[in-house]
């Protein structure tokens, strides 16, 4: 279990540098206006609009893997497995009546004959 939650972090800090990069990439809307005018973005790699779209679409990718990893590394924080009776079972069940009789009755200071062991003969 330890290695998934590493692995699944490591994912999600990847995915978030790759957001931030992303992001910081892309032009903003005021750029696509010297674009259309020659500016010399349409002899690039990817052609005038066609980084635009492959940036948007990769920043999107990176950001649901985020979440997906966001949302599993919550998952796997609230697991809390169920600690073992042992190899005899169960623990004994505890009488619905019991704690129902305990908080009405007074509380009172122990008496020395209901101490344990105090029934055993000596």
């Amino acid at each position: 279990m330890l290695y998934l939650k590493t692995l699944i972090i490591v994912v999600q800090l990847l995915s978030a540098l790759g957001v931030i990069g992303l992001v910081l990439l892309q032009h903003g809307k005021g750029a696509d206006m010297g674009a259309a005018f020659g500016s010399g973005a349409s002899g690039s790699l990817f052609g005038a609009t066609g980084s635009a779209n492959f940036l948007s679409r990769t920043t999107a990718v990176l950001a649901a893997i985020f979440f997906v990893t966001t949302l599993a590394l919550t998952y796997l924080g609230s697991y809390k497995p169920q600690t073992s009776a042992g190899v005899l079972g169960g623990a004994a069940p505890v009488p619905a009546s019991a704690p129902a009789a305990a908080a009405s009755a007074p509380v009172s200071a122990p008496v020395a004959s209901s101490a344990p062991g105090a029934d055993v003969p000596k």
